[in-house]
C-alpha cells in the first residue's frame, strides 16, 4: 500500500491486541475495586499483590506512545507526532472535566434526595458544593480531584510530555531511561510532587515518580525489550519473578488474615511498609516487573484466545479505553449508592457487578459500531467528484 507524501519512511504498525485485552481486563477491575466492600472485587488483582490496575494502564499507555509515535519521529515527523498527542491530551483534559462536573452533581443529587452527606464527604465533594466558585478555578488546574477521579491528570501529565519524551528516547534511549530513573530517585528523596488542593495536599499519584513506569514502557515499545527479553525470559530471572510473586501474595494476605499478620517479622514490617502507591514503591513496581515478565512470556502475540469469543468483550472494551473508563466511575457509585441505600447482600453485589461490567460492554459495542458508520458529510467534502451546481455527489 502506497504511503502518502512524507511518510515514505514509515511501514504499517499491525495492532497488538493483547493491549486491548490487558486494558479492557485493567477497565474492569477498576470498576470493581471502586465500590467498596463488594465481594466480586476479589477477583483483581490489588488483592494478591502489591500492584494494580493503575500500572496496568500506565505501561499499557507508555508501551503504545513508544510503539506508535517513535518510528513516527524517527522518519522525521516530530511535530505530527507531537501534534496527535497533544491532541490526545487535551481530549484526555476535557474528559476529566467533563466527568469531573457530571461525577460531582451524580453525588450532590444523591446526597441531597436522600438527605445524606456521607456521600460528599466520602467522595471529596463537600467542599466544592460549598464553595464551588473557588474550586471550580482549582479543579480547572486540576488541583482540586474528587475521590476516584485522580487518575487521569497522571495521564494527561504524562501524554502531554510524551513529545520531549519522544524526542529523547529516539535519540538516546537508554540515556533517557537513566534520566527517568534518576527523576524518579530525586522525586521520592526530595519529596517532590505537585500541589493539591486543599493546600498542603499533593496528587494522589506522584508524575514524577509514575514517569518512571511510563518511560521505561515506552523504551520497551521502541525496541528496548528485544534487546533485553533473552535476560527477562531467563531461567534465573523467570524464578525470581515467581519468588516475589509468591511473597507479595503472602504479605497481602497477611493484611486479610491476622494469624498471619503475627507470623510477619517485626524487622520485615519496618523494611516493607509503607508500600506506597503515590511515589510508586519500589515493592509495587518490582512487583508489576515480575508480573509483566510472566505475562509477556506466557501470552505472545499470536496466542490463539486472542482471537476467542470469550476474550472479546474485554478487548473491545480496551479498544475505547477513555469513555468506557469515564462510564465505570459512573457505575461504580451507582452501584455503591445501591448496596448503601437498599441491600448488601451478596447476591446483590454480584448482580451489580455483573450489571456494571455488562453496561460497559454495551457501551463499547455502541461506541464500536458507531466507528464503523461512515462519515458521509466528510466524504463528499473530500471528494473531487462533487457537483456544487447541482448539489449532488457523483458515484
Amino acid at each position: 500500500m502506497a504511503t502518502p507524501n512524507g511518510f515514505a519512511g514509515l511501514q504499517r504498525i499491525e495492532r497488538d491486541v493483547r493491549l486491548d485485552l490487558f486494558r479492557g481486563i485493567g477497565l474492569w477491575m477498576i470498576f470493581l475495586d471502586h465500590i467498596p466492600h463488594d465481594v466480586v472485587s476479589w477477583l483483581t488483582l490489588r488483592n494478591y499483590g502489591f500492584s494494580d490496575a493503575a500500572e496496568f494502564f500506565v505501561f499499557i499507555s507508555g508501551y503504545l506512545v513508544g510503539f506508535i509515535y517513535a518510528p513516527v519521529v524517527r522518519a522525521g515527523l516530530f511535530l505530527a507526532a507531537a501534534k496527535r498527542l497533544i491532541r490526545r491530551a487535551l481530549q484526555m483534559y476535557v474528559a476529566h472535566i467533563m466527568l469531573f462536573l457530571l461525577f460531582t452533581a451524580q453525588i450532590a443529587r444523591t446526597a441531597r434526595r436522600f438527605d445524606s452527606k456521607m456521600y460528599e464527604d466520602e467522595f471529596n465533594v463537600f467542599n466544592f458544593l460549598q464553595h464551588p466558585d473557588e474550586l471550580i478555578g482549582q479543579a480547572i488546574t486540576l488541583r482540586y480531584k474528587p475521590v476516584n477521579l485522580d487518575v487521569l491528570p497522571l495521564y494527561i501529565t504524562l501524554i502531554a510530555a510524551s513529545p520531549f519524551m519522544l524526542w529523547c528516547l529516539v535519540r538516546r534511549p537508554n540515556l533517557t531511561l537513566a534520566a527517568s530513573c534518576v527523576l524518579y530517585a530525586l522525586s521520592r528523596w526530595f519529596d517532590w510532587n505537585i500541589p493539591s488542593y486543599p493546600p498542603g495536599t499533593t496528587w494522589y499519584f506522584n508524575p514524577f515518580c509514575w514517569q518512571l513506569l511510563f518511560v521505561f514502557a515506552a523504551w520497551c515499545g521502541n525496541g528496548g525489550f528485544a534487546a533485553i527479553a533473552r535476560f527477562v525470559w531467563s531461567r534465573a530471572a523467570m524464578w525470581l519473578a515467581v519468588a516475589w510473586l509468591g511473597f507479595a501474595f503472602l504479605i497481602v494476605m497477611t493484611w486479610h488474615l491476622p494469624a498471619l499478620a503475627a507470623m510477619v517479622p517485626k524487622w520485615m514490617i519496618k523494611v516493607i511498609y509503607p508500600i506506597d502507591k503515590t511515589d510508586l514503591d519500589l515493592f509495587r513496581l518490582t512487583h508489576f516487573f515480575a508480573l509483566a515478565t510472566w505475562v509477556s512470556y506466557l501470552v505472545p502475540r499470536d496466542w490463539p484466545p486472542l482471537k476467542a469469543r470469550w476474550t472479546f468483550p474485554m478487548r473491545l472494551c480496551g479498544r475505547h479505553s477513555l469513555p468506557i473508563f469515564c462510564l465505570g466511575v459512573f457505575l461504580s457509585f451507582s452501584a455503591h449508592w445501591i448496596l448503601m441505600q437498599y441491600t448488601r447482600g451478596v447476591w446483590e453485589q454480584l448482580a451489580v457487578s455483573i450489571a456494571g461490567i455488562l453496561i460497559m460492554i454495551g457501551a463499547a459495542w455502541l461506541l464500536e459500531r458507531a466507528g464503523e458508520v461512515p462519515d458521509l458529510f466528510v466524504d463528499v467534502l473530500d471528494s473531487k467528484d462533487v457537483d456544487v451546481t447541482t448539489e449532488r455527489v457523483k458515484v
